[in-house]
């Protein structure tokens, strides 16, 4: 097993770089043509990159497993609470038809199929606070994909891979195997189910990725088709894809709050759900642990009262003190005196829409922000500064080292850790909108 520190290998790649930048720029150019034709869009551009990737050694992979398995455990826990008492279910403060949906028997084991959780990982000590919980939604595997493949063109990969064993987390074929291990717990299941991978097409910004599942899909001899979620088709007690193909099982990548705002347009995908008569992977149940008012109910003592010691100990040390953006939970004057400690988020929102972080504001415009937002469905978070590493980007004009935030999402695929996606920004939000770019997540291990 390899024990160099986490930050050890990466200053190496980094060196590596540095040291022959002048070919490294060369060898970027022949990894951005291949990006350039790739499936590696977003909303038909070519992904944000940066040169260096984020390597993992092998002892710090099994830390990350070993994390993802605690909270799953957790949300599992919260879930199947959710499930089963109405105490519990009021704290949420769902919509009634939301928690209709939620309170389907799913008729299959696992309560949360496939997540993405997002930390904000120290790569000198490994300390952690989570950022949010991901589920059906949970995407960029094919960026990861991609980049891993683009990467080993570049002259520091090259270098680097004669020292080091260096590979790719796989996030596709292993999900198929997993959607599988839970559809075959489904009490309707059939010999070879017929998937639907299902979202609002005109989003436009996964069509790439879905494509990708759909061929790992029928490599592992299934049919399989991406759909538009409003043109499903419900006759006769079947569910049918726009070309006809009978739906035994929907890979569902459309997020609630979307479902919810276009409920009256999806009628039969939503019929067919109560019905039962399509397995759906995953429920509506996920949405308990997606909704950001799951941050604030882990520290009341209704949640801890179902938790073991170790679990409570677990989010004292890793989840962000989280209240309701209220009169009642918050001392307003406190919160705009001392506005760097505070980030301020929509209880159900996804790609850091909606977002404000005190540090980015005068107390004038933070004062305005907070009482705009009061009593209006926002949390009020702990802000917790991410880790900088260094890194470049080098198809761009300033090609100069430079310090970037980081942001990691940890796939969990039926309560297994399957790998990393490694986003990083020059500013503390990180998504698209904050100048987010994607980095390589690359395992390490030592040449045996």
């Amino acid at each position: 097993m390899l024990q160099i520190g986490m930050k050890e290998i990466n200053d190496r790649y980094i060196k590596e770089v540095e040291d022959n930048f002048a070919i490294n720029q060369l060898t970027n150019k022949t990894q951005l043509e291949y990006l350039d034709n790739s499936t590696a869009k977003y909303h038909g551009m070519t992904i944000s990159y940066l040169y260096v990737p984020k390597l993992f050694p092998d002892h710090v992979v099994d830390y990350l497993s070993d994390q993802v398995t605690m909270i799953y455990s957790i949300l599992d826990k919260v879930i199947k609470e959710y499930l089963t008492h109405a105490d519990y279910r009021a704290l949420f403060g769902f919509d009634k038809r939301l928690e209709e949906l939620i309170l389907i028997d799913r008729l299959y084991e696992t309560t949360l199929p496939i997540g993405r959780v997002d930390i904000f990982l120290n790569e000198e000590d490994l300390s952690y606070k989570f950022c949010e919980f991901n589920a059906d939604g949970s995407s960029s595997m094919n960026d990861d994909r991609e980049l891993n493949i683009s990467i080993q063109y570049t002259d520091a990969y090259r270098k680097m891979q004669e020292r080091y064993d260096l590979s790719s987390f796989e996030l596709f074929d292993s999900w198929v195997e997993e959607f599988m291990n839970v559809y075959s717990t489904y009490q309707k299941k059939v010999e070879k189910p017929k998937v639907a991978i299902v979202d609002f097409l005109e989003k436009g910004a996964s069509l790439e990725e879905f494509e990708q599942f759909s061929k790992s899909f029928k490599k592992a001899g299934y049919q399989a088709e991406v759909c538009e979620i409003r043109d499903l088709r419900y006759v006769d007690g079947q569910l049918y894809s726009p070309s006809g193909m009978q739906i035994d099982a929907i890979y569902r990548r459309a997020v609630t709050s979307d479902i919810m705002e276009h409920l009256e347009e999806v009628p039969d995908f939503i019929q067919a759900v109560k019905d039962q008569k399509v397995c759906l992977i995953g429920s509506f149940c996920t949405q308990v642990i997606h909704n950001k008012i799951l941050f604030k109910l882990l520290f009341e003592e209704r949640t801890q009262r179902f938790l073991s010691e170790e679990e409570k100990q677990f989010i004292k040390e890793h989840v962000p003190y989280t209240v309701s953006l209220s009169e009642t939970d918050c001392n307003i004057a406190e919160i705009i005196k001392n506005k760097d400690r505070w980030i301020i988020k929509p209880e159900d929102s996804y790609g850091a829409q909606g977002v404000f972080a005190g540090i980015h504001y005068s107390v004038e415009e933070w004062e305005q922000i907070v009482k705009e937002h009061l009593d209006n469905h926002y949390m009020l978070q702990e802000f917790h500064m991410p880790y900088q590493s260094r890194n470049v980007q080098m198809n761009s004009e300033n090609q100069q080292f430079r310090n970037y935030s980081n942001l990691m999402g940890l796939y969990v695929y039926n309560g297994k850790f399957k790998g990393v996606y490694s986003r990083l920004s020059g500013k503390e939000i990180i998504s698209v909108e904050h100048d987010e770019n994607d980095a390589a997540s690359v395992m390490v291990k030592e040449k045996r």
